[in-house]
C-alpha cells in the first residue's frame, strides 16, 4: 500500500470545506495513478445516518472518551430527551410521537454530536491501512497496490467495510449496502476480471463515474464527466435566464448568472487544475455565454471586452486563484492538515541570491503530465511558485486576495491591451 492512513474529518470543522477533502482524496489518487499503481475508491452510504444514534451510547461516549461529565453531562441529557415529533399536513395534525433516538438537525449542537458520536470509525478503518476522507456522514475508503495484486487490494476493501459495517450496527447506524459505490482507478489492465466488491449481500459492480459531494469523479480521473454535466447544467439556466432576461436589468441579470452559474463553476474548480484545453475551453464557452447574457450581446462577439468590463477572471485564472489561495493558507497556518503534510517549504541546499525568498514550495517529482502532475501536491506548488514574491509576502489574507486577482486580471487580459 502506498497510503499511510490518513484520518480528515472536514465537516464543521474552519478552514475545512468539501473542496478540501475532495482536493485530499483527489491528490493521493493521481498520485497512486502516477506510480503505475491501480486504486479502489469506495464512497459508504448511510441511512438517516443522523436519525438514528442512539442517546445512551452518545452519552455514555461523551463522557468516558471526551470527558464530559457532571453539569455539562446533564445538560446534553435533557436536551437529547423528551422531543416529541408531530406531522401537520393540510390543517391535519398527527399524534405526538417520542424521539428516542437522533440529534436535531438545523441545530448547531447536532452535527458537533454526531461527530463526536462517529469519533472511533476512524481507528476501525486505519487498522486495515485503509486512506480515508469523511464529511460528516459521507465516508469515502481509497487504498492502491499493483495491479498484479488487485485481489489482495479487494480482500482489504471488503474486510475493511465488513469491519465499518459491524461498527455501524453495534451503534445503530446503517450502511446501505446497495447504495454503496465503487470506483476502480488505473485498472484497465484489470476490467476484464468483471470484479466486485462484495458488501454484505450486496455485489457492488464498479461505476464508470460516480457522484462525490457534488462532484463527479470518472474512473481515469478526467473531470470528463463533471464538465460536461456541469455545462449541461449551466447552458439549462442561462436558458431560463435568457426568457426573462428583457424583464431584467443589467445589475439583477449579473446578479442571477453569478449566483446560479458562476457560483457553480467555481464550487471544486480547485479540482479541474490540468485538465486538457478541451475541457477548459468547454467551461470558457459557458462564461462567455453568460458575459454576452448579461450584456444583451449577440451569439458571435467577441468577450474578452465584456469579462473585463464585468471583472471575471476568464476559467484557467479562476482555477490559479483556487489553488494559490489554499497554497497561501498553508503559510498562514489555517490549510487542513491534510493539505498542509503533502505541502512542504522550499528550502535550498546552499545558500544562494535566491535565498531571501522564503515563501516557495518544493515542486515534487512526477511522471506524468496527466496524472501525477495533476495531484494537487505537484500542480499547487507550481502554480504558487510562478506567482511574483510581492503577492505571495502579502501580509494579510484580504491584502492577498486582492494582489492575487490584479496579478491574474492583467495576465489574462494584458495582450488584449
Amino acid at each position: 500500500m502506498i497510503f499511510s492512513p490518513v484520518f480528515s474529518e472536514s465537516a464543521y470543522c474552519a478552514h475545512h470545506s468539501t473542496e478540501t477533502a475532495l482536493l485530499r482524496v483527489l491528490n493521493d489518487l493521481p498520485v497512486a495513478s502516477d506510480d503505475s499503481k491501480v486504486s479502489i475508491l469506495t464512497l459508504l452510504d448511510l441511512s438517516a445516518a443522523f436519525d438514528t444514534i442512539d442517546h445512551g451510547i452518545l452519552l455514555t461516549r461523551l463522557r468516558h472518551v471526551f470527558g464530559i461529565d457532571n453539569v455539562a453531562l446533564s445538560f446534553l441529557q435533557s436536551y437529547l430527551s423528551d422531543r416529541r415529533q408531530t406531522v401537520l399536513i393540510q390543517g391535519f395534525v398527527s399524534e405526538s410521537t417520542p424521539l428516542k433516538y437522533g440529534v436535531p438537525q438545523g441545530s448547531v449542537l447536532g452535527p458537533l454530536l454526531f461527530l463526536l458520536y462517529t469519533q472511533p470509525l476512524p481507528h476501525v478503518i486505519d487498522n486495515h491501512s485503509v486512506s480515508h476522507s469523511e464529511f460528516a456522514d459521507d465516508t469515502q475508503l481509497y487504498n492502491s497496490s499493483h495491479p498484479s495484486q488487485i485481489q489482495t487490494l479487494l480482500s482489504t476493501s471488503e474486510r475493511c467495510i465488513s469491519d465499518v459495517k459491524q461498527w455501524m450496527t453495534q451503534n445503530k447506524l446503517q450502511l446501505n449496502d446497495s447504495k454503496t459505490e465503487a470506483l476502480l482507478v488505473g485498472g484497465r489492465g484489470a476490467s476484464d476480471q468483471a470484479l466486485k466488491l462484495t458488501i454484505g449481500h450486496s455485489q457492488i459492480t464498479f461505476s464508470k463515474s460516480v457522484r462525490n459531494l457534488g462532484v463527479m469523479f470518472d474512473d481515469e480521473l478526467s473531470m470528463r464527466v463533471h464538465v460536461n454535466k456541469f455545462c449541461q447544467l449551466a447552458y439549462y439556466e442561462l436558458r431560463k435566464i435568457s426568457t426573462i432576461r428583457h424583464y431584467l436589468s443589467q445589475q439583477a441579470t449579473q446578479t442571477l448568472v453569478t449566483s446560479l452559474v458562476l457560483s457553480r463553476l467555481d464550487y471544486g474548480n480547485s479540482l479541474l487544475a490540468g485538465i486538457p484545453d478541451t475541457l477548459l475551453n468547454k467551461l470558457q464557452k459557458v462564461q462567455n455565454s453568460a458575459a454576452r447574457l448579461v450584456f444583451r450581446c449577440p451569439k458571435r462577439t467577441h468577450t474578452t471586452p465584456l469579462l473585463r468590463a464585468l471583472h471575471w477572471l476568464p476559467i484557467a485564472q479562476r482555477i490559479d486563484y483556487k489553488l494559490s489561495s489554499m497554497c497561501y493558507n498553508v503559510f498562514n497556518q489555517t490549510a487542513p492538515h491534510a493539505l498542509t503534510e503533502i505541502l512542504t517549504v522550499y528550502t535550498p541546499s546552499r545558500s544562494l541570491r535566491s535565498s531571501a525568498d522564503t515563501k516557495m514550495l518544493k515542486v515534487p517529482r512526477r511522471n506524468k503530465k496527466t496524472q501525477g502532475q495533476r495531484a494537487f501536491s505537484y500542480i499547487g506548488p507550481v502554480t504558487w511558485n510562478s506567482l511574483p514574491l510581492s503577492v505571495r509576502d502579502s501580509d494579510t489574507p484580504t491584502q492577498f486576495k486582492s494582489s492575487l486577482k490584479t496579478h491574474l486580471f492583467r495576465s489574462a487580459f494584458s495582450a488584449d491591451q
